[in-house]
């Protein structure tokens, strides 16, 4: 097997561990009680598109559906897999910083808190941009060309999730999430 999709298929072990502590919470969420979550499709067509892209992703990596490997491709895909492995391990930080606000929905929980620190300080939404540049990036690294459209077509999905996210958050923390939002970008910081 290439050894670019090695280093893939590697982390993407390692960021399931690192992450099956909030796959849990997310789980233990469903049941729990929260004090707002509007109902959308919002709600769970971006996560069955993640989970699609993660599974194309793990295709790919025995080269089904990609261009064919050469040399000349090699500093692109090596780029690709920067980007990928840096935006894997951010998601991940985004997810801790949350701590038990992190939810897969959505959703402000009973003793929800606005968290203004990590990631988070400069953008609001690191998680969705992360996912995006992983994805983008993971196309980039196996050239698959199934998994790049898969990837662009999140882009107004996750810009709705989180535009939403923002009208709740305004909604209940009010000025302090205005002032927050003066000096956070959406995706990029100090932009949006």
């Amino acid at each position: 097997m290439d050894p670019i999709n090695i280093i893939i298929g590697l982390n993407i072990i390692a960021t399931f561990g690192a992450n099956i502590g909030a796959a849990k919470k997310g789980v233990k969420d469903k049941l729990g009680i929260s004090k707002d979550k509007p109902k959308t499709y919002l709600q769970t067509l971006p996560l069955y598109l993640s989970t699609v892209t993660l599974a194309v992703l793990i295709v790919s990596l025995f080269q089904v559906g990609t261009l064919e490997y050469k040399m000349e491709n090699q500093t692109l895909r090596i780029i690709g897999l920067i980007v990928y492995l840096t935006f894997s391990w951010i998601q991940i930080w985004a997810t801790k910083v949350l701590g038990d606000n992190y939810s897969q929905d959505i959703v402000i929980k009973k003793d929800h808190h606005l968290i203004t620190s990590g990631p988070f300080k400069f953008i609001r939404h690191p998680q969705y941009f992360s996912q995006f540049l992983l994805d983008t990036a993971g196309a980039v690294a196996t050239l698959s060309f199934v998994l790049a459209p898969l990837a662009l077509i999140q882009i107004p999905l996750l810009f709705l999730r989180a535009s939403l996210e923002d009208k709740l958050l305004e909604k209940h923390f009010g000025e302090n999430f205005r002032n927050y939002k003066k000096k956070s970008g959406m995706f990029f910081p100090f932009v949006g």
